[in-house]
């Protein structure tokens, strides 16, 4: 049985969907803004079709962009935070977790910050990459309580600016936040930043480690293999 291509009956072609939402997912735009940059380049299309887009195709979109991935996570080091996110004026914690390098390894969206959702957390996470060298947190007491019942103590790690490159990683999902006037349920928050950490992981590249050439190198990698999808 042949697999049903999932943009076989859209009006526009794949390569215009799969362009509009990278721009509304990779950087800070609107809608509306996204719509006016196609407008630019003579594709019509609202922004409620955009939406619906990224909603629908966006999932499919990552999927294939995680395919392609490179390499695998590092587990020599991990960071791990929470965001303090509003949904409907309840507050909600995005638990979001990346290795020494900045990759993104998974992000949870939980309604306490308790032992049971850090353990929860830890779990998935060690089932999914394996379990880490050194994991790295803030000084929240959930984050020892949940480790001393998985027995992973021995890697915890609490020092002072330690976990400074997490909260900078955070800055991504912040600027999109803002621009999507915030989230309305927790789901669409869960989905979207699963899409938004898989293009984060294939186009952002840690600049200040990487010497010129080397980072060039890399960009453009991850440009070709953008190319092949938007055609494919």
């Amino acid at each position: 049985m042949s697999k049903i291509n999932p943009f076989k009956y859209y009006k526009s072609s794949p390569e215009i969907i799969k362009l509009a939402i990278m721009y509304y997912v990779r950087y800070p735009l609107s809608l509306r803004q996204v719509e006016d940059i196609l407008h630019e380049r003579g594709i019509d299309i609202t922004h409620e079709t955009i939406r619906y887009w990224v909603e629908k195709l966006g999932p499919i979109v990552a999927q294939e962009l995680k395919k392609k991935r490179a390499h695998s996570p590092s587990n020599w080091r991990w960071h791990i935070d929470e965001v303090f996110v509003k949904i409907k004026g309840e507050l909600h914690y995005l638990w979001r977790v990346i290795d020494h390098e900045g990759t993104v390894l998974d992000c949870f969206v939980t309604k306490r910050r308790d032992k049971k959702s850090v353990r929860k957390v830890l779990r998935k996470l060690v089932r999914n990459h394996g379990r880490p060298k050194e994991i790295t947190t803030d000084k929240l007491k959930s984050y020892r309580a949940a480790m001393r019942d998985l027995n992973m103590v021995d890697i915890h790690e609490t020092r002072q600016y330690k976990n400074n490159q997490i909260e900078n990683s955070h800055l991504h999902f912040r600027r999109r936040e803002k621009m999507m006037n915030k989230f309305r349920l927790a789901r669409s928050l869960q989905k979207f930043t699963a899409i938004q950490s898989t293009f984060q992981n294939h186009f952002n590249h840690q600049h200040h480690i990487e010497k010129r050439p080397h980072f060039k190198s890399l960009r453009n990698v991850s440009v070709n293999i953008w190319n092949e999808i938007l055609v494919a």
